[in-house]
């Protein structure tokens, strides 16, 4: 599928939003950004029902980013949503600033504070479950990497989400097989990732991690009414920018003043 060109360029955007603030800050994990642009493209712009009026109203749609080390990606699309100014982008990992490498929930627009890998989708089936009792039609939505997988708490809130069958809970999972230490077909295999989740109860879509217009197809084409789906989007890390695509490195390596002005002319 060819993707909408709004989309296309609002992902450049975001990109180029993210160099820049990380190398700003002179802080890392850039290709873990990168890697779920689309994703938080689709979710903000063409899924959730979130925005400046709806932030505050308990029956909002919420969003949980349980890769909180990735926040730049979230700061970036939050700005392009109207949501943060650009002020705030500036004061990223600043002293004395909420904006910092995790995300927090002193930030309006940010649900929870997260970042120690594994918790968010515990979270989120909490906050699904608080939805279902107050008898709320709004939804959950938790973007996870696939190194989290690698945790237990992972699979405890898996089992519980399915036995409750939490329909109003949403994973995204950002499927780039690549984290801190390798990849994690050698780190610990996750395949069959699919079958996995199936058998904890829940509905499991494939999709391209990079293809905005599928991701937001596959969300309106979803038809599992009865318990939780997991989107399982093959994405790359580090996507948009070559020298960084598939580069281990760039979960750690800050952005120098070459690399910032190599990779905005990729993304321009």
């Amino acid at each position: 599928m060819k993707t909408d060109e709004k989309y296309i360029k609002l992902a450049k955007e975001v990109r180029r939003k993210i160099v820049k603030i990380s190398h700003t800050a002179n802080v890392g994990h850039v290709g873990s950004a990168f890697s779920i642009v689309e994703i938080l493209v689709a979710l903000y712009f063409g899924i959730m029902k979130i925005d400046k009026k709806t932030i505050k109203d308990e029956k909002r749609d919420r969003f949980v980013l349980s890769k909180g080390h990735a926040a730049p990606a979230l700061y970036a699309v939050l700005h392009e949503k109207g949501l943060l100014t650009e002020k705030n982008l500036a004061d990223y990992c600043c002293d004395n600033s909420i904006f910092e490498e995790h995300p927090k929930h002193h930030v309006e627009a940010i649900e929870v504070s997260t970042g120690s890998l594994g918790h968010g989708l515990s979270i989120g089936a909490g906050l699904a479950m608080g939805g279902k009792l107050k008898k709320h039609k709004s939804n959950i939505f938790v973007l996870m990497s696939d190194a989290e997988c690698d945790e237990g708490e992972v699979w405890e809130a898996a089992l519980f989400a399915g036995h409750h069958k939490l329909n109003n809970l949403f994973l995204y999972l950002d499927y780039n097989k690549v984290q801190a230490l390798g990849t994690t077909e050698d780190v610990l295999n996750l395949e069959p990732l699919a079958q996995k989740w199936q058998a904890f109860g829940w509905n499991t879509v494939e999709v391209d991690g990079h293809d905005t217009d599928a991701i937001i197809l596959a969300w309106m084409n979803n038809n599992a009414n009865i318990c939780p789906t997991i989107f399982i989007c093959h994405t790359i890390r580090g996507k948009g920018v070559s020298f960084m695509e598939h580069v281990i490195d760039w979960h750690y390596k800050n952005p120098d003043e070459e690399d910032l002005e190599k990779a905005l002319k990729e993304v321009k």
